[in-house]
């Protein structure tokens, strides 16, 4: 490699930012890593891609979706059986605040 794009210490400066832990081998493993991967990028920059349309899917396949329609499921009565404690059509939960979430 003739020109370091990332070095050890940007490596574990952005493990900490991360809130990751890492050991000086995974340090190292990681800068070699991402070494490669900067390189391949690099690769890439360089493939001449004039009038190649842009591909949004690597198949020929469509997706298929169902239209988006909004239904009554009438289901709030058995979801309701289902809950330990209700409340009318509310379903009681512990409080999880030790104040009850006044104040």
């Amino acid at each position: 490699m003739a020109e370091e794009m990332i070095t050890r210490q940007e490596v574990m400066h952005v493990a900490e930012l991360a809130k990751l832990s890492l050991t000086d081998n995974d340090a190292a493993m990681f800068t070699d890593h991402l070494e490669k991967i900067f390189e391949m990028v690099n690769t890439l920059g360089e493939v001449d891609t004039t009038g190649v349309e842009p591909t949004f899917s690597v198949t020929d396949m469509d997706t298929v979706l169902r239209e988006d329609v909004a239904v009554n499921a009438q289901q709030a009565d058995a979801l309701l059986a289902n809950a330990p404690e209700r409340s009318e059509t509310l379903i009681k939960v512990p409080a999880i605040l030790d104040d009850g979430g006044e104040g």
